[in-house]
């Protein structure tokens, strides 16, 4: 029983951890404060639990946890939240702090999921569909954010068309005007890039647990980073580049045509996602 309330607390963990993620990453592409400032408060409270397992994990087994790989990587991965905390407090630098904690979310997931950690064999296999459910989870709310940032394109063309063509009428109150479909579609896929990047990074784990002889160039994983590519040159074209207006909402729904071939297409050509066929 004490297995599955730390199994609980565990996956905990990474949850609050992605949605630090998250946060961290919508301050650093726009210096946010109050989304610094949950983002460090949810990475904190990830510290405070990972310092208590440790402790505890310290207590059980009478010494310091860095004999095997597993017990190395949790500690690695302790230390990288105490310096991604240090980093954000002292020297304020968003790049940095984003990207230590991918790489520390990627880590924790590998030593969080990996099944020969467990002594029960029902456990480690619970935990690795566990694992599974949140990554096709994960992976549909970031298609989910988007689906509905691509509606908001178009209906960004349409009311640019009709605005160009000065057909004023009942349609173009109807619609909000560009400057809001243009923000709520961006805010969208802020969203939903570093949901899919974790998402993928859950999935590579699973794929590694269950299917330990998969092709990596299969279809299905090539389609996936290509879809996770075109999303972050958008945020590349509107972040860096300033580009805005009609040919940044032709590229999102480009992008979402990537999205649908990736989808319907790649998954049934792929080996990986067998459940498709």
């Amino acid at each position: 029983m004490i297995e599955v309330y730390m199994t609980r607390l565990h996956e905990l963990t990474v949850i609050l951890y992605a949605l630090s993620i998250l946060l961290y990453f919508i301050d650093y592409l726009h210096s946010n404060r109050k989304a610094n400032q949950t983002a460090f408060w949810l990475l904190a409270f990830v510290w405070g639990l990972q310092t208590l397992f440790l402790v505890l994990f310290m207590v059980d087994i009478g010494r310091f946890p860095i004999l095997t790989i597993f017990e190395g990587l949790y500690f690695y991965v302790w230390v990288l939240v105490t310096l991604s905390l240090g980093i954000n407090r002292l020297m304020k630098v968003d790049f940095i702090v984003f990207f230590t904690n991918v790489l520390g979310f990627v880590i924790m997931v590998i030593h969080t999921f990996a099944p020969v950690q467990y002594e029960s064999k029902v456990m480690a296999g619970q935990l690795t569909s566990e694992l599974l459910f949140i990554h096709i989870t994960m992976a549909i709310l970031s298609y989910g954010a988007f689906s509905v940032s691509s509606v908001f394109s178009v209906l960004y063309l349409i009311q640019h068309d009709l605005l160009k063509k000065k057909k004023w009428g009942q349609k173009l109150k109807r619609i909000a005007d560009l400057n809001k479909l243009e923000q709520t579609s961006y805010i969208l896929n802020i969203i939903g890039v570093p949901m899919l990047l974790l998402a993928l990074i859950l999935g590579l784990q699973w794929a590694y647990i269950k299917v330990p002889d998969i092709v990596w160039y299969d279809a299905k994983v090539i389609g996936s980073f290509i879809v996770l590519l075109a999303y972050g040159i958008y945020l590349y074209l509107r972040v860096r580049k300033g580009v805005q207006g009609k040919s940044l909402a032709l590229w999102n729904l480009a992008s979402f045509l990537i999205i649908l071939i990736n989808f319907f297409l790649f998954g049934q050509l792929s080996s990986f996602h067998f459940w498709n066929s």
